[in-house]
């Protein structure tokens, strides 16, 4: 008796990151600092975070590509987009003399480390794609407070080329939802 496999024919070769295209300015900072290397770890690796991003986006991928194969195409393209933000975000870290060890400091001052629970894992596409959505609401928000807060025109240039990337991010997530 034969077995038969399941197979995906959804193909992912030749994805590429979803990102404006435009470059990014160069990784570099005024000089150390680990207020702002703190603040960068929040978005690194804190509830709103690319690392928050990159889980999702691949988990979203993984669950609609036997369904959707275009839109999962679509998803793995930002979560590439944002594997390249949590790269430049963790140098900047580094150069303020931060270290990039996947915890950041909490209100109370204590760090803590990334976490699952910080997903949202809706149960259908509309609602995955409303949660993603919102998600890079936040961190354009989270990113713009960050700039206020950030005494470095260095480290801002990249934030602000990011946004961008958010930016573009929502409206390709809104028109997928929009034809759902």
């Amino acid at each position: 008796m034969e077995e038969r496999c399941l197979i995906n024919n959804c193909s992912f070769a030749g994805v590429k990151p979803v990102m404006v295209d435009l470059p990014y300015p160069e990784i570099k900072v005024r000089g150390r600092n680990r207020n702002y290397a703190d603040l960068l770890n929040v978005d690194y690796c804190g509830f709103v975070s690319e690392l928050s991003a990159i889980t999702q986006y691949i988990n979203n991928e993984n669950r609609i590509s036997l369904e959707e194969c275009a839109m999962a195409r679509t998803l793995l393209g930002i979560a590439i987009a944002e594997m390249m933000h949590l790269q430049k975000l963790g140098e900047l870290i580094v150069l303020l003399g931060g270290n990039v060890d996947f915890s950041c400091k909490t209100c109370n001052g204590r760090p803590k480390l990334w976490s699952p629970e910080y997903l949202t894992i809706p149960e259908n596409i509309d609602k995955m794609l409303t949660a993603d959505i919102e998600a890079e609401k936040d961190a354009v928000r989270q990113y713009e407070m960050h700039i206020k807060m950030i005494d470095d025109d260095c480290v801002n240039a990249v934030l602000r080329r990011i946004i961008l990337d958010e930016e573009y991010h929502i409206m390709l997530l809104k028109s997928l939802r929009s034809g759902t």
